[in-house]
């Protein structure tokens, strides 16, 4: 069972602070690490794999830190986002080159059972030229299992996957959580996440911004002020109505319609048929103006 800690971690490129100050414990089984693009994941996935080493803080694994320790890489696989691959070799030798790397006693039959796992065994053979985004995925997954690592970092991995190939990878993620490995799984999409992650990290402009189990990441979401934009027959009415009922923190009119800030989202979308019913206002539009990844982890973050 294996444990990495970030504590106080920073990382900056000159005056451009990419991570702030992070601290957080990744255990055994499946942590996802949330964020908008350009949030900083990569930046923690690369320092939590050896790749980069803080500008301030540690990161250790069981103890030992883990920048420039060989030992530590050989129980950690990582797959980049990256699409970047060495187009002239095959799959089955680029996965075997990791197994080489790693020295293991039996690369040839190391490169066949993690080909076999992420379900890569008939297009082996093929040159990494020819393989979609999708099996470039799968393939760059082979090559971090190859040395059976006891922690495993994934950033973005369902990228390019159909279905099928999503679920496959969903399914072996959870047995090797159940297995007591150690599996980060960076990814923009919550519902993405929600479906295999035991916790959830939040991430945003470099900031720890929440963590925890999915379900309360999800409250926090669902129970933050959200923005309505709503077009009418009659604003001045339905804003009247919706001020009267305390459902709202703020409400403004404009020519066509009114926007609502809805403290109570679940009451204000129960009144909001029921007021324009009661007061002849037709609705023509309702559309949550807040929506985006951005704005939910901006909220998270002002909580802190």
């Amino acid at each position: 069972m294996s444990e990495l800690v970030l504590a106080g971690v920073s990382r900056w490129y000159g005056n451009v602070v990419a991570v702030n100050d992070v601290t957080m414990t990744i255990g055994p089984g499946i942590t996802g690490l949330l964020g908008p693009n350009g949030a900083g994941k990569s930046t923690i996935l690369n320092m939590m794999g050896g790749f980069l080493a803080p500008s301030a803080g540690a990161v250790t694994l069981d103890g030992e830190v883990v920048f420039k320790n060989t030992d530590i890489y050989r129980r950690v696989g990582i797959v980049p986002e990256g699409e970047a691959l060495y187009d002239g070799i095959t799959g089955r030798q680029f996965v075997m080159a990791n197994a080489r790397l790693q020295r293991l006693p039996d690369p040839a039959a190391a490169t066949a059972k993690a080909l076999d796992l992420v379900d890569m065994t008939a297009p082996a053979d093929r040159g990494l030229a020819t393989y979609s985004k999708g099996m470039k995925q799968r393939v760059k997954m082979a090559t971090a299992l190859v040395h059976e690592p006891d922690v495993l970092l994934l950033d973005e991995p369902f990228n390019g996957m159909d279905p099928r190939q999503r679920l496959h990878l969903m399914d072996l993620l959870r047995a090797m959580a159940a297995a007591g490995r150690t599996v980060m799984v960076s990814s923009h999409i919550l519902e993405e996440v929600e479906q295999i992650a035991d916790t959830i990290q939040v991430l945003i402009a470099g900031r720890h911004a929440a963590s925890g189990d999915y379900r309360e990441i999800r409250r926090l979401m669902t129970e933050r002020p959200h923005q309505f934009t709503i077009r009418c027959s009659d604003p001045r009415s339905l804003a009247s109505a919706v001020i009267a009922d305390g459902s709202a923190a703020g409400v403004s009119v404009h020519e066509d319609g009114v926007d609502v800030q809805a403290i109570d989202v679940g009451r204000f979308t129960r009144l909001l048929p029921r007021v324009a019913r009661e007061h002849g206002v037709r609705l023509h539009e309702v559309t949550p103006a807040d929506e985006s990844l951005e704005s939910v982890f901006a909220y998270l973050v002002a909580r802190r």
